[in-house]
């Protein structure tokens, strides 16, 4: 096998300049999502649900695109065509995603439509962003490779501070920053048009700059055995290759699944935590449903998510459609409830499908099941949205200062323990303060375990990695990262229902403490890595 050359610095740098529009893309998502479901009209309890879809289908996607692109020859290259197909489809999700609640479509409606949206770009940014992890297990040596990592590193977060200071920016120069009940403010909007343009341009250069090498010298520097034609090539599936997979493989997955199943809480509810600690956001008391007594003595209650009427109200029998009025109805009283709501486009009237009938024997004993929640229409929730933001940027930039510090820690596991340690005490401490300025602390903190997230785990995987099967497992590896943030999507309504009380908000910022202890047992894992590469 030939000796894989040394890169110059700007071939090392084109390899993952796109990475920095990928980005950017991925900045937007993840500070924004959990702002434009809630603005939308999403319950904070469900929140999380909202983010097990992308990383399910990057499951199923990554090991695919892995396992494809290594058999993949094009006039384009092997890695770059799946970068073009996952860009496209993100620019156009990009543009589509912020509008979910401006379209006149019903909540639900709105919401299903933004989680298809999110599991789309989720997607599509990952498909966009593998092809750069590839391109240096292609191509870079060994002893260049913590560089490459590096640089790929430090372009990750300079394109994180861009996207996550766009709605702060558009905040600044004038556009509105407060929109209509249910619709997304005009600041996201536009910072999801910009960084879609801004990711077309990225692709573009990189379509321009990376040179891949042919079949023939790729096999050369990567150790593939070519195999004659008429000779049958044994075929490893998946499943074989996970069996075969270095014990580097599981050891770094393990601490994966920790560090990102924390940074999943962090996207999901810092919104919530800063709004209510930082910001003081104002309250509102919500109904969620009702709970009767028919005449059999049975207790009913009534979900509001599946009590659609004008306003989504509970429709009763003096065509009042207002809640409180129950209080002051004769018994018996009908409930009206409607599975559809259609318009009439004639008329414009709003007609009932699927009507239900309940009869409540006493009216006043009926009683109204309240939630109280954070006011996401509020100036307050806004600027701590925009705030979020800044305050992501803010870890970003600890991310880039620390990616320079990390190659002078010594060895690798040394300093991947270390910074994870110092990002739980930052997700720790994020759930109490409450001065937005003294938060920076906090996200610098966390910006030192992002650094080590991005640099360390690759860098130990492919220096156990030999052979032609990079691709698929990287794809595979990708898995460590879309697992946990599934278990932590799915656990995360159960955990804050836990903890909620119905008088009171709910508690996100525990969440946040809860991802410092998950993160934390992250950096207890790290020991059991074996690392034979030089510090």
């Amino acid at each position: 096998m030939k000796t894989k050359p040394d890169l110059g610095f700007w071939k090392l740098w084109n390899l993952s300049f796109g990475f920095f529009g990928v980005q950017i893309a991925y900045a937007l998502q993840s500070a924004n999502v959990s702002r434009i479901f809630t603005t939308i009209g999403a319950d904070p309890h469900d929140l999380s649900f909202f983010w097990v879809l992308p990383p399910l289908m990057g499951m199923i996607v990554q090991p695919i695109v892995g396992t494809a692109s290594d058999k993949t020859w094009t006039r384009f290259g092997r890695r770059l065509p799946y970068l073009m197909i996952g860009a496209l489809v993100a620019i156009v999700v990009m543009c589509l995603l912020p509008n979910a609640g401006s379209l006149g479509l019903t909540v639900s409606s709105a919401i299903m439509m933004g989680v298809v949206a999110l599991m789309l770009l989720d997607t599509s940014i990952n498909m966009a962003m593998q092809p750069f992890k590839m391109l240096v297990g292609d191509m870079v040596n060994e002893k260049q490779k913590g560089l490459a990592y590096s640089i790929q590193s430090f372009l990750c977060n300079a394109g994180s501070i861009v996207g996550y200071i766009f709605p702060f920016i558009f905040t600044a120069i004038g556009l509105a920053n407060v929109a209509p009940s249910g619709e997304v403010p005009q600041t996201v909007v536009y910072s999801f048009y910009v960084g879609a343009a801004i990711l077309l341009l990225c692709v573009v250069y990189s379509l321009v700059k990376i040179k891949e090498w042919p079949p023939k010298l790729y096999n050369e520097y990567n150790g593939v055995v070519e195999t004659p034609k008429d000779t049958a090539a044994p075929k490893q599936n998946l499943w074989q290759l996970l069996l075969h997979a270095p014990k580097t493989f599981w050891t770094v997955g393990l601490v994966q699944f920790f560090c990102w199943f924390a940074f999943l809480f962090m996207w999901t509810y810092t919104n919530g935590t800063v709004a209510k600690n930082a910001f003081h956001c104002p309250e509102i008391e919500s109904v969620k449903g009702l709970t009767f007594t028919d005449e059999k003595g049975k207790e009913i209650t009534i979900d509001a998510k599946h009590i659609i009427g004008p306003n989504d109200a509970i429709i009763v029998n003096d065509g009042s459609g207002d809640l409180e009025s129950l209080k002051d109805l004769h018994t018996p009283t009908v409930l009206r409830t409607a599975a559809v709501m259609t318009t009439d486009p004639a008329t414009g009237e709003l007609y009932l499908d699927e009507v239900g009938e309940f009869t409540v024997p006493d009216p006043s004993q009926a009683r109204f099941n309240r939630q109280v929640e954070l006011n996401a229409a509020s100036d307050e929730y806004n600027q701590a949205g925009n705030w979020v933001g800044i305050l992501f940027a803010v870890q970003a930039i600890g991310s880039v200062i620390w990616a320079l510090v990390l190659p002078k820690l010594g060895s690798i596991k040394f300093s991947y323990s270390l910074s994870l340690i110092l990002g739980a005490i930052g997700f720790i401490s994020s759930a109490y303060i409450t001065n937005p300025y003294l938060l920076f602390v906090s996200f610098l903190l966390i910006g030192c375990a992002w650094a080590a997230m991005l640099a360390w785990p690759f860098t130990l995987l492919t220096n156990s990695l030999k052979g032609g099967n990079i691709g698929a497992y990287l794809g595979l590896f990708n898995c460590s990262i879309c697992l946990p943030q599934i278990v932590a999507a799915l656990a995360g309504r159960g955990i804050l229902g836990l903890i909620s009380t119905p008088d009171a908000a709910a508690p996100q910022n525990i969440m946040m403490l809860i991802a410092g202890i998950m993160i934390g047992v992250g950096a207890l894992c790290v020991g059991i890595i074996r690392d034979k590469s030089a510090a």
